[in-house]
């Protein structure tokens, strides 16, 4: 009996030691693995904390531009010369600002208390700056910029910030062609164009001039603050005296959304002018010839008006450029397509005018090209062709559809407006006189 109790008292005392021992290891193992979470959890937030340092330097340096903006006021005795040397700019760069800037004015003679805008760039390699801009004004009106580009060229432009406006009433008798007479009455390029465009509806230049024939116009000339010309406005009254005929014309309307009107309130603008070309001479006209380079017998598409190279030759409708490209025989060459009745051809041009190329939106009277002599040619000259509903026609025939005549409302509108347009011609032809 006594010896039952024993071994029963010694199967309690392992089974409590082996309770103990098993007890003691969970909680070691709860400890250590808490103890392990901690850590890890220290860790990966160390490791995250370098890991959004090393971002967040990253985009630093991404975001860190090169590029220094510089608003600069000019001091007494400073010139060009000594603010770039400032601001660590090369040598080279300086000297190269310095010669675009005599172009207009003296380097050494600035504006005090004026502001430079100034971008300069870093070069780590080289521990000084580039020029990226160099904008200085050197009236209260003008400002030169001077600006590097893409492939390191340093060049200039003026800026008008504010212009004059001032009303010219222009005269002449045409002694030789409208070109050379407007010339001399001293209106400028730019001016003319628009108004041969304006008149080209109704006056075809190479054949309806007569010498002693006359025009008069009023139109918008602007200046700077020291009196000199910068581009030409709106045209506001234009009038012919052309082969017995007399034909003036008024703007009327807003200065985006406007028309030339004669005294009837009819507008002069058609869907397409009857010359594309002003000063040229008809050469060759439409229809069957002999051909001057070929010898044969061939129908001539087109009709060819001769001018000096590099006439301006413009758009006869508005439209879509269609073709911009080298044709062949007819050298450099657009085609414009104006609706879906008319398309327009030139060809043999010198060049095409800025930025005309496909897809390419033109409005009536603006400039496509020059004359040249491209392709199968003789000698510098305009051919020209019309297209309607697909077959070629000859141009100088054709009968356009007539504009748009006002009525109602917008005619005694336009009325008032004539009456006060006939009113400041006189009183400009008082003050001339």
């Amino acid at each position: 009996m006594y010896q039952i109790l024993k071994q029963n008292r010694e199967k309690t005392k392992y089974f409590i030691l082996f309770t103990f021992i098993i007890a003691f290891s969970l909680l070691l193992t709860v400890v250590f693995k808490n103890d392990e979470k901690i850590k890890n959890k220290e860790i990966n937030a160390s490791f995250q904390y370098e890991d959004l340092t090393s971002i967040k330097e990253f985009l630093l340096t991404l975001i860190k531009s090169p590029f220094i903006n510089i608003n600069y006021e000019i001091k007494s005795g400073d010139s060009i010369q000594k603010i770039l040397k400032k601001f660590k700019v090369h040598n080279n760069e300086i000297q190269a600002v310095i010669n675009q800037y005599k172009k207009y004015s003296n380097p050494n003679q600035l504006l005090m208390s004026n502001k430079i805008d100034l971008i300069i760039e870093e070069n780590l390699s080289e521990k000084n700056y580039s020029i990226a801009k160099f904008a200085i004004p050197i009236t209260k009106s003008t400002t030169i910029e001077i600006t590097k580009d893409e492939q390191g060229k340093i060049a200039s432009r003026k800026i008008i910030t504010k212009l004059y406006e001032k009303r010219i009433l222009s005269e002449n008798v045409i002694k030789n062609n409208l070109y050379s007479s407007a010339i001399e009455a001293k209106i400028n390029p730019d001016a003319i164009i628009e108004f041969a465009r304006i008149f080209g509806f109704e006056i075809d230049f190479q054949r309806d001039i007569r010498e002693n024939d006359y025009f008069k116009i009023i139109y918008d000339k602007y200046f700077d603050e020291n009196g000199e010309f910068v581009k030409s406005g709106s045209i506001h009254y234009a009038h012919m005296s052309v082969n017995g005929r007399e034909i003036t014309l008024y703007k009327f309307g807003d200065d985006k959304n406007y028309s030339y009107f004669d005294i009837n309130g009819k507008s002069v603008e058609k869907a397409l002018m009857k010359t594309p070309i002003n000063g040229a001479r008809l050469s060759s006209s439409f229809g069957m010839r002999k051909h001057p380079i070929l010898g044969f017998n061939k129908k001539h598409t087109g009709t060819d008006f001769a001018a000096p190279s590099e006439t301006p030759i413009m758009a006869s409708g508005s439209g879509t450029i269609v073709l911009a490209k080298w044709c062949g025989g007819g050298g450099n060459c657009i085609k414009i397509k104006h609706n879906s009745t008319y398309e327009t051809i030139y060809a043999h041009m010198k060049s095409f005018a800025r930025g005309m190329k496909k897809g390419k939106k033109v409005r009536q009277g603006e400039i496509i090209g020059y004359v040249g002599s491209t392709g199968i040619s003789t000698g510098p000259h305009l051919h020209y062709e019309v297209t309607v509903n697909g077959k070629k026609v000859n141009s100088q025939k054709l009968k356009l559809p007539s504009g748009k005549v006002l009525k109602d409302n917008e005619r005694k509108l336009f009325e008032v407006h004539r009456i006060k347009t006939d009113v400041l011609i006189a009183e400009m032809f008082a003050e001339k006189k």
